[in-house]
């Protein structure tokens, strides 16, 4: 099955560096570019904003997943009406479950605590053997430098058993990103485990 969708994990605040928010946008054009889909958290202020922003504007579709308590402070609802799906769910849990039904891949730029949880989760369950699905930490100017070392720390500290199932691929240029991951995924099946994973986490 080909890649389809890309979900982004990503700050739902600019940023210090405006090159967070200028890597969101191309992302997101890249995404529409590529005739991909976008899945994201529902935000349309920050990185967040500027991912959807960029697919929209270079006519690509966006589904946005948010739970109800966040909208007013991650979004507008005159914003979130521009989207070409909106899922509203009612909590975090639901909406990383539905986030992760809809995407084919997963790209990680700048952002928080909640962006740090998301992509951990995702690796987990890649760990687990739940998935096969490409991840991508787009380390704009270093920004996940010192995540990466806490990964490879914990490798070599021998917790990460299954390092060979968490390889997520860093791309310092967010131009790189999607076209790797069609090209090195374009064309693979996902794993039995990513329809049993809903069933079992």
């Amino acid at each position: 099955m080909p890649i389809r969708s890309i979900c982004a994990y990503c700050g739902s605040q600019p940023g210090r560096d405006p090159a967070y928010v200028a890597a969101g946008r191309t992302l997101g054009k890249s995404i529409a570019t590529h005739g991909l889909n976008l899945v994201y958290g529902g935000g349309t202020k920050g990185i967040m904003g500027a991912v959807a922003s960029g697919v929209l504007s270079n006519g690509g579709k966006v589904t946005g997943i948010i739970p109800e308590f966040l909208v007013d402070m991650e979004a507008t609802r005159h914003s979130l009406g521009q989207l070409n799906e909106l899922i509203i769910t009612k909590d975090m849990h639901e909406r990383k479950h539905k986030m992760f039904e809809r995407a084919d891949a997963f790209v990680t730029l700048p952002g928080g605590i909640g962006t740090l949880e998301e992509i951990v989760e995702i690796m987990t369950w890649a760990q687990l053997g739940r998935h096969g699905k490409p991840m991508v930490f787009a380390n704009i100017g270093g920004f996940w430098d010192p995540m990466l070392e806490l990964i490879d720390h914990m490798k070599r500290q021998g917790f990460i058993h299954n390092a060979n199932l968490v390889q997520p691929l860093v791309i310092d240029r967010v131009e790189d990103i999607v076209p790797a991951i069609v090209d090195a995924w374009g064309d693979a099946s996902p794993s039995d485990g990513d329809k049993a994973i809903m069933d079992r986490l």
